[in-house]
C-alpha cells in the first residue's frame, strides 16, 4: 500500500514511465504555512515556507524561536556531534531553529542530524532560484528507514532568496527571532472536517506500506469515533494508470490492468514473470472501494476501517492468502452484503469503463486549492494535501486544526494531540502547588491559561496571575483562596460557603480574610471579663475567663456568681420543671376522664330512653289489637 516503484528491469520501468508521464498531466500544489521574522527589522515581515512530508508539522499551532546558523556542516549531511555542536536550548531560552543548506544528502536526513543535536525545528534554504518545492522522504532503502519513522521535529524549505536575508542577518550579530505559524495549514471553515486518505492495498512494497499500514490500525479507533460522532466524513481512494493504446494487447499491460488497460497498478514485486500481478492489486483497491459503499449504504461507513485492517492480517501477500476467497471470508465475517459488492464491482475484462475506478482517476486531478494526487500515500484535509509523518498524533492534531475554533471534539483535547506546553515552567500560568491545580490546559493549538473547574467548583481569574474559587463547595478547595491556619490541631478559617464568595475573619480575629487575619485580644480590648471578680486570658481565636475564690462565671451575663447559689437556682429549676410536667400530665388525664365518662353517660340515658318512647330513628311500633268481629 502506497509503495514507491523500483523496477529491476529495463523493459519494466520504461512501460511505466511511459504510462505515468501520458496518463497523468495536471499540477502539483506545494502546501505551505507560514514564517514571521519577528526581529531584526531589516527582514521583519511574513514569508511562504514549504512544509516538509515527514517529521510532525504542528497543524494548528504556532512555535516561535531563533533562528542559527552553524558555523560548520553547514549542509546537515553528516551528525554536528563529530563538529562538537549543539543546538539544544538553555533553560528559560527560546529554542533553535536551525538553517542548513541543501544539496549533498536527502532533506530528510539534515533534518535528522539536526534534530539529534538538539533542533526544534529545521528550516532549509535553496540553493536555486526557483519556486517552493516539497521536501518528500528518499527512496527506501535499510538506512534512510532507520531514521524517517522516528523525525519528530518540524521542517519547511524557504527559497534561496529569503535563506540568503537569514544569512547576513546571523552573520552581522543579530537575533533572528521568527514565528512558524501552522494555523492557517488548514482550512477551518465549520465544525465538520472532510478529509481522504489515498492508498494502495499492496503490502509488499517496504518502507511505506509497513508505515501505512500500522498507521491504519493505530488511526482506526479514532477515526470511528469521530466519524460516528458526526465530526468528519471520510473518503478512501485508490490510484490506478491507464495503459496507452498502443500497448493494451502487450503482455505487461494485460497482467497489470482490468477493462482492457483502462485500469493498472505496477507489479507488486516488480517482477512480471513471478508473484502477484498489478491486476490483482487493482481488484482488490476496487473491492476495498465497493466496502465502503455498501457499507455507506447502510449509514456505517465506519466499517471499512475494520473491513481493511482485517484484510492485512488475515490475508496478507508474504503468506500467499492475498485473494478473493480470503477477502470474502472477511466481508462475511463483517455482516456485509457480499452480492451488492460483487455487483459494484462490476466485470473486470469488460471492454469498457468501470465507474468506480472511473471516478477515481477523475479524482485524482487536482481541483482547487488541493493538487494532484502524485503521492502514495496522500492525506487530504478539507481540500488541502497533509504534509508530514503519516502517525496517529500528528493525523488528529491537522484534522484537530481543521475544526472552527470552540467546536473541536473531546477527542481533539486527548493527550495523543496536546503540546506539552504545560510541562515547562507550568505554560506561564496560574497554578497552586499545594493544592496541585493549575490553569494551564494543553491543547492541540497550543497552552491555554484557563482557570479550571475542580470537584465541581468553578476558579475565576484571567488565569495567568490568578485563579480564585467561587460558589457553594469552595472552602472545601485551598479555603477558597481565603486566609487560614492551623493551630493545635484546629484549623480557623476566613472561608465562608456561599453565593457571594466573601472572605471573612472568624469570630475572635479581624483583618481582611484574605491575606491575613490577626487574634484580637479581647482581655486587653476589655472586651469580655469585664466584672469585679472576673480575671481574664487570652487564647488563640477565644480566651477563657475565671472567677476568684468559689464563684462560677457565667459567659452570658459576663459575671461572676457564687457555686452554692448557681447549684440552688439549678435545683429549683429542675423542681419546677419536674412541677410542671406533672401538672401538665395531671391536666391532660383529667380531660381524658371526663371525655370519657361524658360519653359513657350520653349512651346510658340514650338506652333507658329507648325503652319508653320510640326515637326518630326507629320505626313505629304496629298495633296488634284485633277489631271485634260483627
Amino acid at each position: 500500500m502506497g509503495c514507491s516503484i523500483r523496477l529491476k528491469f529495463a523493459n519494466l520501468l520504461g512501460f511505466w514511465v511511459l504510462i505515468f508521464t501520458q496518463a497523468v498531466v495536471g499540477r502539483f500544489v506545494v502546501e505551505k504555512n507560514s514564517l514571521r521574522v519577528t526581529s531584526p527589522e531589516s527582514i521583519k515581515g511574513t514569508h511562504d515556507s514549504a512544509i516538509g512530508n515527514f517529521g510532525i508539522p504542528q497543524y494548528g499551532g504556532s512555535m516561535a524561536g531563533i533562528v542559527v546558523y552553524p558555523k560548520d556542516n553547514r549542509k546537515g549531511c553528516k551528525n554536528f556531534d563529530d563538529f562538537g555542536i549543539s543546538f539544544k536550548a538553555k533553560a528559560g531560552a527560546m529554542p533553535n531553529f536551525v538553517l542548513v543548506d541543501r544539496g549533498d544528502c536527502f532533506f530528510a536526513l539534515k533534518v535528522w542530524n539536526a534534530q539529534n543535536a538538539g533542533a526544534a525545528a529545521v528550516l532549509v534554504a535553496d540553493d536555486l532560484d526557483e519556486p517552493l518545492i516539497t521536501m518528500d522522504s528518499p527512496e527506501e532503502d535499510a538506512a534512510s528507514a532507520k531514521y524517517i519513522v522516528n523525525i519528530t521535529i518540524p521542517s519547511a524549505l524557504v527559497d534561496k532568496n529569503f535563506g540568503e536575508k537569514l544569512k547576513q542577518a546571523i552573520s552581522g550579530g543579530d537575533m533572528v527571532n521568527v514565528n512558524l505559524d501552522w494555523r492557517e495549514a488548514v482550512p477551518h471553515p465549520d465544525d465538520r472536517v472532510e478529509y481522504e486518505l489515498w492508498s494502495n492495498s499492496n503490502d509488499e512494497c517496504g518502507v511505506k506500506c509497513d508505515m501505512l499500514m500500522e498507521f491504519v490500525k493505530d488511526f482506526k479507533g479514532a477515526a470511528q469515533v469521530l466519524e460516528k460522532g458526526g465530526y468528519t466524513q471520510f473518503t478512501p481512494h485508490y490510484i490506478t494508470w491507464y495503459c496507452p493504446q498502443a500497448f493494451t494487447i502487450s503482455k505487461q499491460c494485460k497482467s497489470q490492468c482490468i477493462n482492457h488497460g483502462r485500469y493498472c497498478a505496477p507489479d507488486p514485486e516488480q517482477d512480471f514473470s513471478t508473484g502477484y500481478e498489478g491486476k490483482d492489486v487493482v481488484l482488490e483497491n476496487l473491492r476495498q472501494l465497493c466496502v465502503f459503499r455498501v457499507a455507506n449504504e447502510t449509514k456505517k461507513p465506519w466499517i471499512w476501517w475494520d473491513y481493511v485492517t482485517d484484510f492485512q492480517i488475515r490475508c496478507p501477500m508474504k503468506e500467499k492468502k492475498y485473494n478473493k476467497e480470503c477477502a470474502e471470508g472477511v466481508i462475511r465475517s463483517l455482516g456485509l452484503d457480499l452480492k451488492k459488492i460483487e455487483k459494484c464491482m462490476g466485470d473486470p475484462d469488460a471492454d469498457s469503463d468501470n465507474p468506480v475506478l472511473k471516478e477515481e482517476q477523475d479524482a485524482q486531478i487536482g481541483k482547487g486549492s488541493r493538487g494532484d494526487v502524485t503521492i502514495l500515500p496522500t492525506l487530504v484535509v478539507n481540500n488541502r494535501q497533509y504534509r508530514g509523518k503519516l502517525e496517529k498524533g500528528a493525523v488528529l492534531k491537522a484534522l484537530c486544526a481543521g475544526f472552527e475554533e470552540t467546536t473541536e471534539p473531546s477527542v481533539c483535547l486527548t493527550g495523543d494531540v496536546e503540546t506539552n506546553e504545560c510541562l515547562e515552567n507550568n505554560g506561564g500560568c496560574w497554578q497552586d502547588t499545594t493544592a496541585n491545580i493549575t490553569a494551564c490546559k494543553d491543547t492541540f493549538r497550543g497552552r491555554v491559561c484557563e482557570c479550571p473547574v475542580v470537584n465541581g467548583v468553578q476558579f475565576k481569574g484571567d488565569g495567568y496571575s490568578s485563579c480564585v474559587a467561587s460558589g457553594p463547595g469552595r472552602c472545601k478547595i485551598s479555603h477558597g483562596g481565603c486566609w487560614h491556619e492551623n493551630r493545635n490541631g484546629i484549623t480557623f478559617s476566613a472561608c465562608v460557603d456561599n453565593e457571594e464568595g466573601k472572605c471573612t475573619c472568624p469570630p475572635g480575629f479581624r483583618g481582611d480574610g484574605v491575606k491575613s487575619c490577626v487574634d484580637i485580644d479581647e482581655c486587653k480590648e476589655k472586651k469580655a471579663c469585664q466584672c469585679p471578680e472576673c480575671s481574664c486570658k487570652n487564647t488563640w481565636g477565644s480566651y477563657e475567663c475565671a472567677c476568684s475564690g468559689d464563684l462560677l462565671y457565667i459567659r452570658e451575663h459576663d459575671t461572676c456568681i457564687s457555686k452554692t447559689t448557681a447549684e440552688v437556682k439549678s435545683a429549683w429549676t429542675a423542681v419546677w420543671i419536674i412541677l410542671i410536667g406533672l401538672a401538665m400530665a395531671a391536666g391532660g388525664a383529667y380531660l381524658v376522664y371526663k371525655y370519657r365518662l361524658r360519653s359513657y353517660m350520653d349512651s346510658e340515658i340514650r338506652a333507658i330512653m329507648a325503652q319508653y318512647m320510640p326515637l326518630d330513628s326507629q320505626n313505629e311500633v304496629p298495633n296488634h289489637v284485633h277489631e271485634d268481629r260483627a
